[in-house]
């Protein structure tokens, strides 16, 4: 764990790491930070806009994601705080925890149980969080790629990415780049905490690349398209 803080995320010098609660443990992002670092197209300058909104976006996903404690988050107000994904109902902070974390939020879906790759109803914040880790063992990263208005209502587009490295759901890993595109908004308040944060993407981009990989029971012919969707 590197003790010197983060580049590109607040709130992880070593004495702040000491002092906070964690879900999982310390985060270590000097994997995701190498794939960032890699595969970015661009390198936006220090202290501006583009820079301070994905310096924002990422210390935000750290404290919602791997932050035990809601009373030590930084970047957002937790008793005012909601988040909604693709014009869905807006979840407060206590509806989050009880979906079962991040993944589960972004990936929610009207789709049919049984024609679900993902079904974020059967899996908690520890299985989703084990799962994409080890699907994607070098992390996932995010960048912005342009910001459209500043604070307080910040809009901007990024890229998320990372590579196949491991199984998902029984689909053998491929080593191939998944990623997708989308929109965000993240609404401030006059303290410059996050308040509401809404974003739009297309779910299926990234489930797809996670089922080109054989089963184990998929026969050798060759399968037709959309069928991985459909057998799930």
């Amino acid at each position: 764990m590197a003790t010197s803080g983060d580049k590109y995320r607040s709130y992880l010098s070593e004495e702040e790491i000491k002092n906070t609660k964690w879900n999982f443990g310390p985060p270590n992002y000097d994997d995701v930070n190498k794939l960032f670092e890699e595969g970015r197209t661009n390198i936006w300058p220090e202290g501006s806009l583009e820079e301070k909104v994905q310096r924002l976006v990422k210390t935000w996903e750290m404290e919602l994601v791997h932050k035990a404690d809601p009373d030590q988050y930084k970047t957002l107000d937790a008793k005012k705080f909601k988040l909604g994904v693709n014009g869905r109902k807006f979840l407060t902070l206590e509806e989050i925890i009880k979906v079962g974390g991040s993944y589960n939020v972004f990936l929610q879906t009207s789709l049919p149980a049984n024609l679900r790759l993902y079904n974020p109803e059967e899996e908690t914040a520890d299985s989703s969080q084990t799962l994409f880790k080890s699907t994607l063992p070098r992390g996932f990263a995010v960048e912005i790629l342009q910001v459209y208005s500043g604070p307080p209502v910040i809009v901007y587009k990024f890229r998320h990415w990372g590579f196949m490295e491991g199984p998902f759901k029984g689909h053998a890993p491929t080593g191939e780049k998944v990623e997708f595109f989308g929109l965000a908004i993240f609404e401030l308040d006059e303290h410059s905490k996050v308040v509401k944060v809404e974003f739009f993407c297309d779910r299926g981009e990234l489930l797809a690349g996670l089922v080109k990989g054989k089963t184990s029971d998929e026969s050798t012919e060759a399968t037709p398209s959309g069928c991985p969707f459909m057998s799930s």
